[in-house]
C-alpha cells in the first residue's frame, strides 16, 4: 500500500489503467495514511464513505473503457469549495455546519472527469491568513522539519491544508485557491507544485469569496506534470461566473517536456528587495542559469511600480473583503448569537463567529471604504493597480515570454514564531505573489532546492495572460534541474 503513495498522478493513472491496482484499492491507501497522519491537522472533515463509493463507480468505468482524465485518483478539496452534501466551512465558526445544497463549478467538473474526494483540506479562515494559523480548526503542521528539529512548521496560507496534504501523501493532488499567494506561497514551504492561473481560467462560482476581482482557483500537486493534468480539468468557461473567461483550454500536459529555446525570460530587479537572504539570491541567480542552460534568454527587466504592490493589495483585497463577508449575519444559515433585538444579534454573531485576523481586515476594508478615505485610500489603490498591470504589459510587449522570481522571501517559519510580529510583517510574506493577482496574471511555483535548514526552497514563473502552457514548459525545466523534493516522514 506505502508504494502507491508514492505514485505521482500520471503514474497512478497509467498504472490503473492497465488495471494493476483498482481505484478503491488505491483510495483505502489515502484512507489509511490520512488516518495515520491526522497530527498534521491537513483535513477538517474526513469523507470515507463518499472517496470508497466513488472509487468503486470509478472501477466500473475503467472496466467499461469509459475513463475520465482524473479517473479513481484520489484528491482532496479545499474547504473554501462549497461541495453538494458535504459540510463547508470556509474554516471559520460563522459558518457552523454549513452543508451546501450544490457543488462548485469546477469541483463539479473535477467529479465529472472521475476525481474522488478524499475530504475537505484546511485553510485560513476565510483565505485569510500566510501560515494557516487563522483557522477555526486550528494550525496545520507541515510535514517538513529543520534539521536536527522537531520543532513544528507553518504549511503556508491560506492553502496550507492543500499543500501539507500533497507533501505528506495524504492527496494525490489537492484544489486551493490563491488571492494573493496562497497557492504558491504554501506549495513554495512545502516543496509542492502550486499553480495561480490567469484570473477568469477557473471559475470561481460555488467557491467561498475572499476579493472577487483577487481570487482564483488552481491545483497543488507534487510535480509540474500533475499541476498541468489537475489544471486542465479545472479551467473551463462558466456562465454563472461573469468574470469566467469563455475560451479553449489548452491540453496542458502537452506543455511539459517542451523546449524552452528561444523563450525570453524576465529577471525584474525590483524584486531585490533589502534584507533578502543569500541563499534566496543564489536560488534565483542559479534559476536563471538553469534556464539559460536549456537555451532561453535571460535579460533583466523593470516593474517600477512593484514597490506599491503590497500596500495597494492590502487596501483592495480587505475593502473587498468587507463586502463580500457582510452577507455572513446569523440570519440565514450558519451560526447564530442570539441579542435582545436583530442589531445585536449581528454584531453578536459577527463577534463571536470571526477570528481575529477576519476581523481586523473588515475593518480595514470598512475604514477604507468609507466616505472621507473612499479616494484617499481605495480609488488611489486602485490606480497603482492599474499601473502594475500596465508594467507587466509592457515588459510582455517588449517580447518577454515569462517572468523569474523567487516564490518567497524565506523557507517555512516556526508555528507560532509570528504571533508577536505586526501584521505587516506576516503579510511580507506575499511580496513577491500578490503583484500577479493585481494584474490577473497567471502564476506557477515550483520546487529548486533547500534551504540550509534543510527546508524547500521555490521559484516563481510569471506568464503572459492565459499562457499557462509556457509556464508549465519552463516550470518543467526548473524542476529537471533542480529535481523534486519529499519530507522524510515522522508523523
Amino acid at each position: 500500500m506505502t508504494e502507491l503513495l508514492d505514485l505521482t498522478f500520471a503514474e497512478a493513472r497509467k498504472r490503473l489503467l492497465k488495471k494493476e491496482f483498482s481505484a478503491v484499492e488505491l483510495n483505502r491507501a489515502y484512507l489509511g495514511a490520512m488516518e495515520a497522519a491526522r497530527g498534521l491537522n491537513a483535513y477538517v472533515l474526513e469523507t470515507p464513505e463518499i472517496a470508497l463509493e466513488r472509487a468503486a463507480e470509478s472501477d466500473a468505468r475503467i472496466a467499461k473503457g469509459e475513463a475520465g482524465p482524473l479517473e479513481g485518483l484520489p484528491l482532496g478539496v479545499k474547504d473554501l469549495y462549497c461541495t453538494e452534501g458535504v459540510r463547508t466551512t470556509a474554516c471559520s465558526k460563522i459558518l457552523g455546519d454549513f452543508t451546501p445544497p450544490y457543488e462548485s463549478f469546477v469541483t463539479a467538473k473535477m467529479r465529472a472527469d472521475g476525481a474522488v474526494m478524499l475530504g475537505k483540506l484546511n485553510n485560513d479562515e476565510f483565505a485569510m491568513g500566510s501560515s494557516n494559523e487563522t483557522s477555526a480548526f486550528g494550525v496545520v503542521i507541515n510535514p517538513w522539519r529543520r534539521k536536527g528539529s522537531d520543532a513544528a512548521l507553518v504549511a503556508g496560507g491560506s492553502s496550507g491544508g492543500s499543500s501539507a496534504a500533497v507533501a505528506a501523501r495524504i492527496a494525490l493532488g489537492a484544489t486551493a485557491t490563491d488571492t494573493g499567494g496562497s497557492i504558491r506561497q504554501p506549495a513554495a514551504f512545502t516543496g509542492t507544485v502550486g499553480v495561480k492561473p490567469t484570473y477568469g481560467r477557473c471559475s470561481r462560482w460555488g467557491i467561498v469569496a475572499f476579493a472577487s476581482s483577487l481570487d482564483q482557483a488552481g491545483p497543488i500537486a507534487r510535480d509540474v506534470r500533475d499541476a498541468a493534468i489537475l489544471m486542465r480539468s479545472m479551467a473551463g468557461y462558466d456562465k454563472r461566473d461573469s468574470t469566467s473567461v469563455d475560451r479553449p483550454v489548452p491540453d496542458y500536459e502537452a506543455a511539459v517536456g517542451r523546449s524552452v529555446k528561444g523563450l525570453t525570460i524576465g529577471v525584474p530587479k525590483e524584486y531585490r528587495v533589502d534584507g533578502m537572504p543569500a541563499e534566496i539570491e543564489k536560488l534565483w541567480s542559479d534559476g536563471a542559469e538553469r534556464l539559460k542552460a536549456a537555451g532561453a534568454e535571460i535579460v533583466e527587466v523593470s516593474l517600477p511600480h512593484t514597490k506599491y504592490a503590497l500596500p495597494a493589495y492590502y487596501i483592495v483585497a480587505p475593502a473587498e473583503a468587507s463586502s463580500n463577508l457582510a452577507r455572513y449575519d446569523g440570519v440565514r444559515y450558519g451560526a447564530r448569537v442570539a441579542g435582545r433585538d436583530v442589531t445585536e444579534m449581528y454584531e453578536n454573531t459577527r463577534a463571536a463567529g470571526f477570528g481575529a485576523e477576519v476581523r481586523r481586515r473588515i475593518m480595514i476594508g470598512a475604514y477604507v471604504l468609507s466616505a472621507g478615505y473612499y479616494d484617499a485610500y481605495y480609488v488611489r489603490a486602485q490606480k497603482v493597480r492599474t499601473l502594475i498591470k500596465r508594467d507587466f504589459e509592457t515588459v510582455f510587449a517588449d517580447g518577454v515570454d515569462a517572468i523569474l522570481t523567487p516564490a518567497t522571501p524565506s523557507a517555512a517559519f516556526g508555528v507560532g514564531e509570528m504571533a508577536n510580529a505586526s501584521p505587516v510583517e506576516m503579510y511580507l510574506n506575499d511580496v513577491f505573489t500578490v503583484t500577479v493577482n493585481m494584474a490577473g496574471l497567471p502564476g506557477i511555483a515550483v520546487p529548486a532546492g533547500l534551504s540550509s535548514e534543510g527546508l524547500p526552497l521555490a521559484l516563481q514563473l510569471i506568464g503572459r495572460p492565459f499562457d499557462e502552457e509556457t509556464l508549465f514548459s519552463t516550470g518543467a525545466v526548473i524542476e529537471d534541474a533542480f529535481g523534486r523534493f519529499s519530507p522524510e516522514r515522522w508523523w
